[in-house]
């Protein structure tokens, strides 16, 4: 950020002057938020058994985002957690946004590529799409819908799930081909997915019967209510965490807090990006694009929580 200079007042006008300048620093970055060591890392037997032990994420005068990582050791698992309450005024909801014109495709952008951009605490991958590659600014084509502040970027898929805003605030986890006219026209923003796995606080027979392949893993979760948001990152295709079923997702957003919950695009597209307190944007699970440790997919919609400028 460029710097700019000021006339700096004298006397007690100077502390004022500090402190609103620190009031306004503490609401553009993040806490000393110490990702804990895999010695330290919350470790759990099952997915069943997580206790989330969650910290703040924000400073004190951003309050409504808490984070959480933890690690499970049958099956062998690393996961991270965002809650993120969605009705606090000093946080917003961001969405890929697209040219109007060409309606359903977008360019490609890497997850720490739209954490910058949008200038947003946190970023994750969300909707399915093809091709695949890890280049940006390619053509995207994006299954499933995507509205970005009330314009729709991508349409519904009718055998999809999707999570969305309205504009009253709460989010909700719907099925895309029971989305009526009169609720698209009240979504601020939304996302697609593949499909729920959990709702109403039970983890989804279909979810359990999707089988055992294993995955690196992205998904959302709400609470009862919808004023909460969780996000989700799974690791997998790795020696440290082996991916986990679409069921296991379900219990681990359970576990967490939701009542509800989607699976999202995930393989090689899982990623969650922060921005952290020295301006750096990076990833906090590791991201495996062609099988490589550490290398991110360019994908199509992603999903942000930035601070409300307004």
């Amino acid at each position: 950020m460029p710097k700019t200079y000021h006339k700096t007042p004298y006397g007690l006008g100077a502390v004022f002057y500090l402190f609103l300048v620190l009031l306004v620093v503490s609401c553009r970055t993040l806490s000393p938020l110490t990702t804990p060591s895999e010695k330290d890392r919350e470790k759990f037997a099952t997915p069943e058994g997580i206790l989330p032990q969650w910290q703040p994420f924000a400073e004190s005068f951003c309050p409504g985002i808490d984070y959480f990582e933890g690690s499970i050791r049958e099956p062998k698992l690393r996961f991270w957690a965002l809650r993120v309450d969605v009705t606090e005024p000093s946080l917003r909801i961001v969405v890929s946004d697209g040219d109007a014109k060409r309606k359903g495709i977008i360019p490609s952008t890497k997850i720490t590529s739209f954490v910058r951009r949008y200038d947003c605490l946190a970023g994750i991958n969300t909707s399915p799409f093809s091709p695949v590659s890890g280049k940006e600014g390619e053509d995207r084509t994006i299954v499933g819908i995507t509205v970005s502040q009330g314009t729709v970027v991508a349409l519904p898929h009718p055998h999809f799930d999707a999570l969305v805003f309205y504009d009253d605030g709460k989010a909700a986890i719907v099925n895309q081909a029971a989305l009526t006219e009169d609720q698209l026209r009240r979504i601020k923003n939304a996302v697609g997915g593949f499909y729920a796995v959990l709702g109403e606080g039970v983890v989804l027979e279909a979810a359990r019967n999707r089988g055992d392949a294993r995955h690196p893993r992205s998904a959302v979760g709400v609470s009862a209510g919808g004023s909460v948001l969780y996000l989700l990152v799974i690791d997998g295709r790795q020696l440290s965490s082996i991916g986990a079923t679409e069921a296991e997702v379900g219990i681990i957003l359970q576990q967490l807090g939701a009542r509800d919950g989607l699976n999202l695009d995930g393989g090689g597209s899982t990623a969650l990006a922060l921005q952290f307190p020295d301006g750096k944007v990076r990833t906090v699970n590791t991201p495996i694009h062609k099988f490589i440790p550490g290398n991110e997919r360019a994908v199509a919609t992603c999903l942000g929580i930035a601070l409300n400028k307004e």
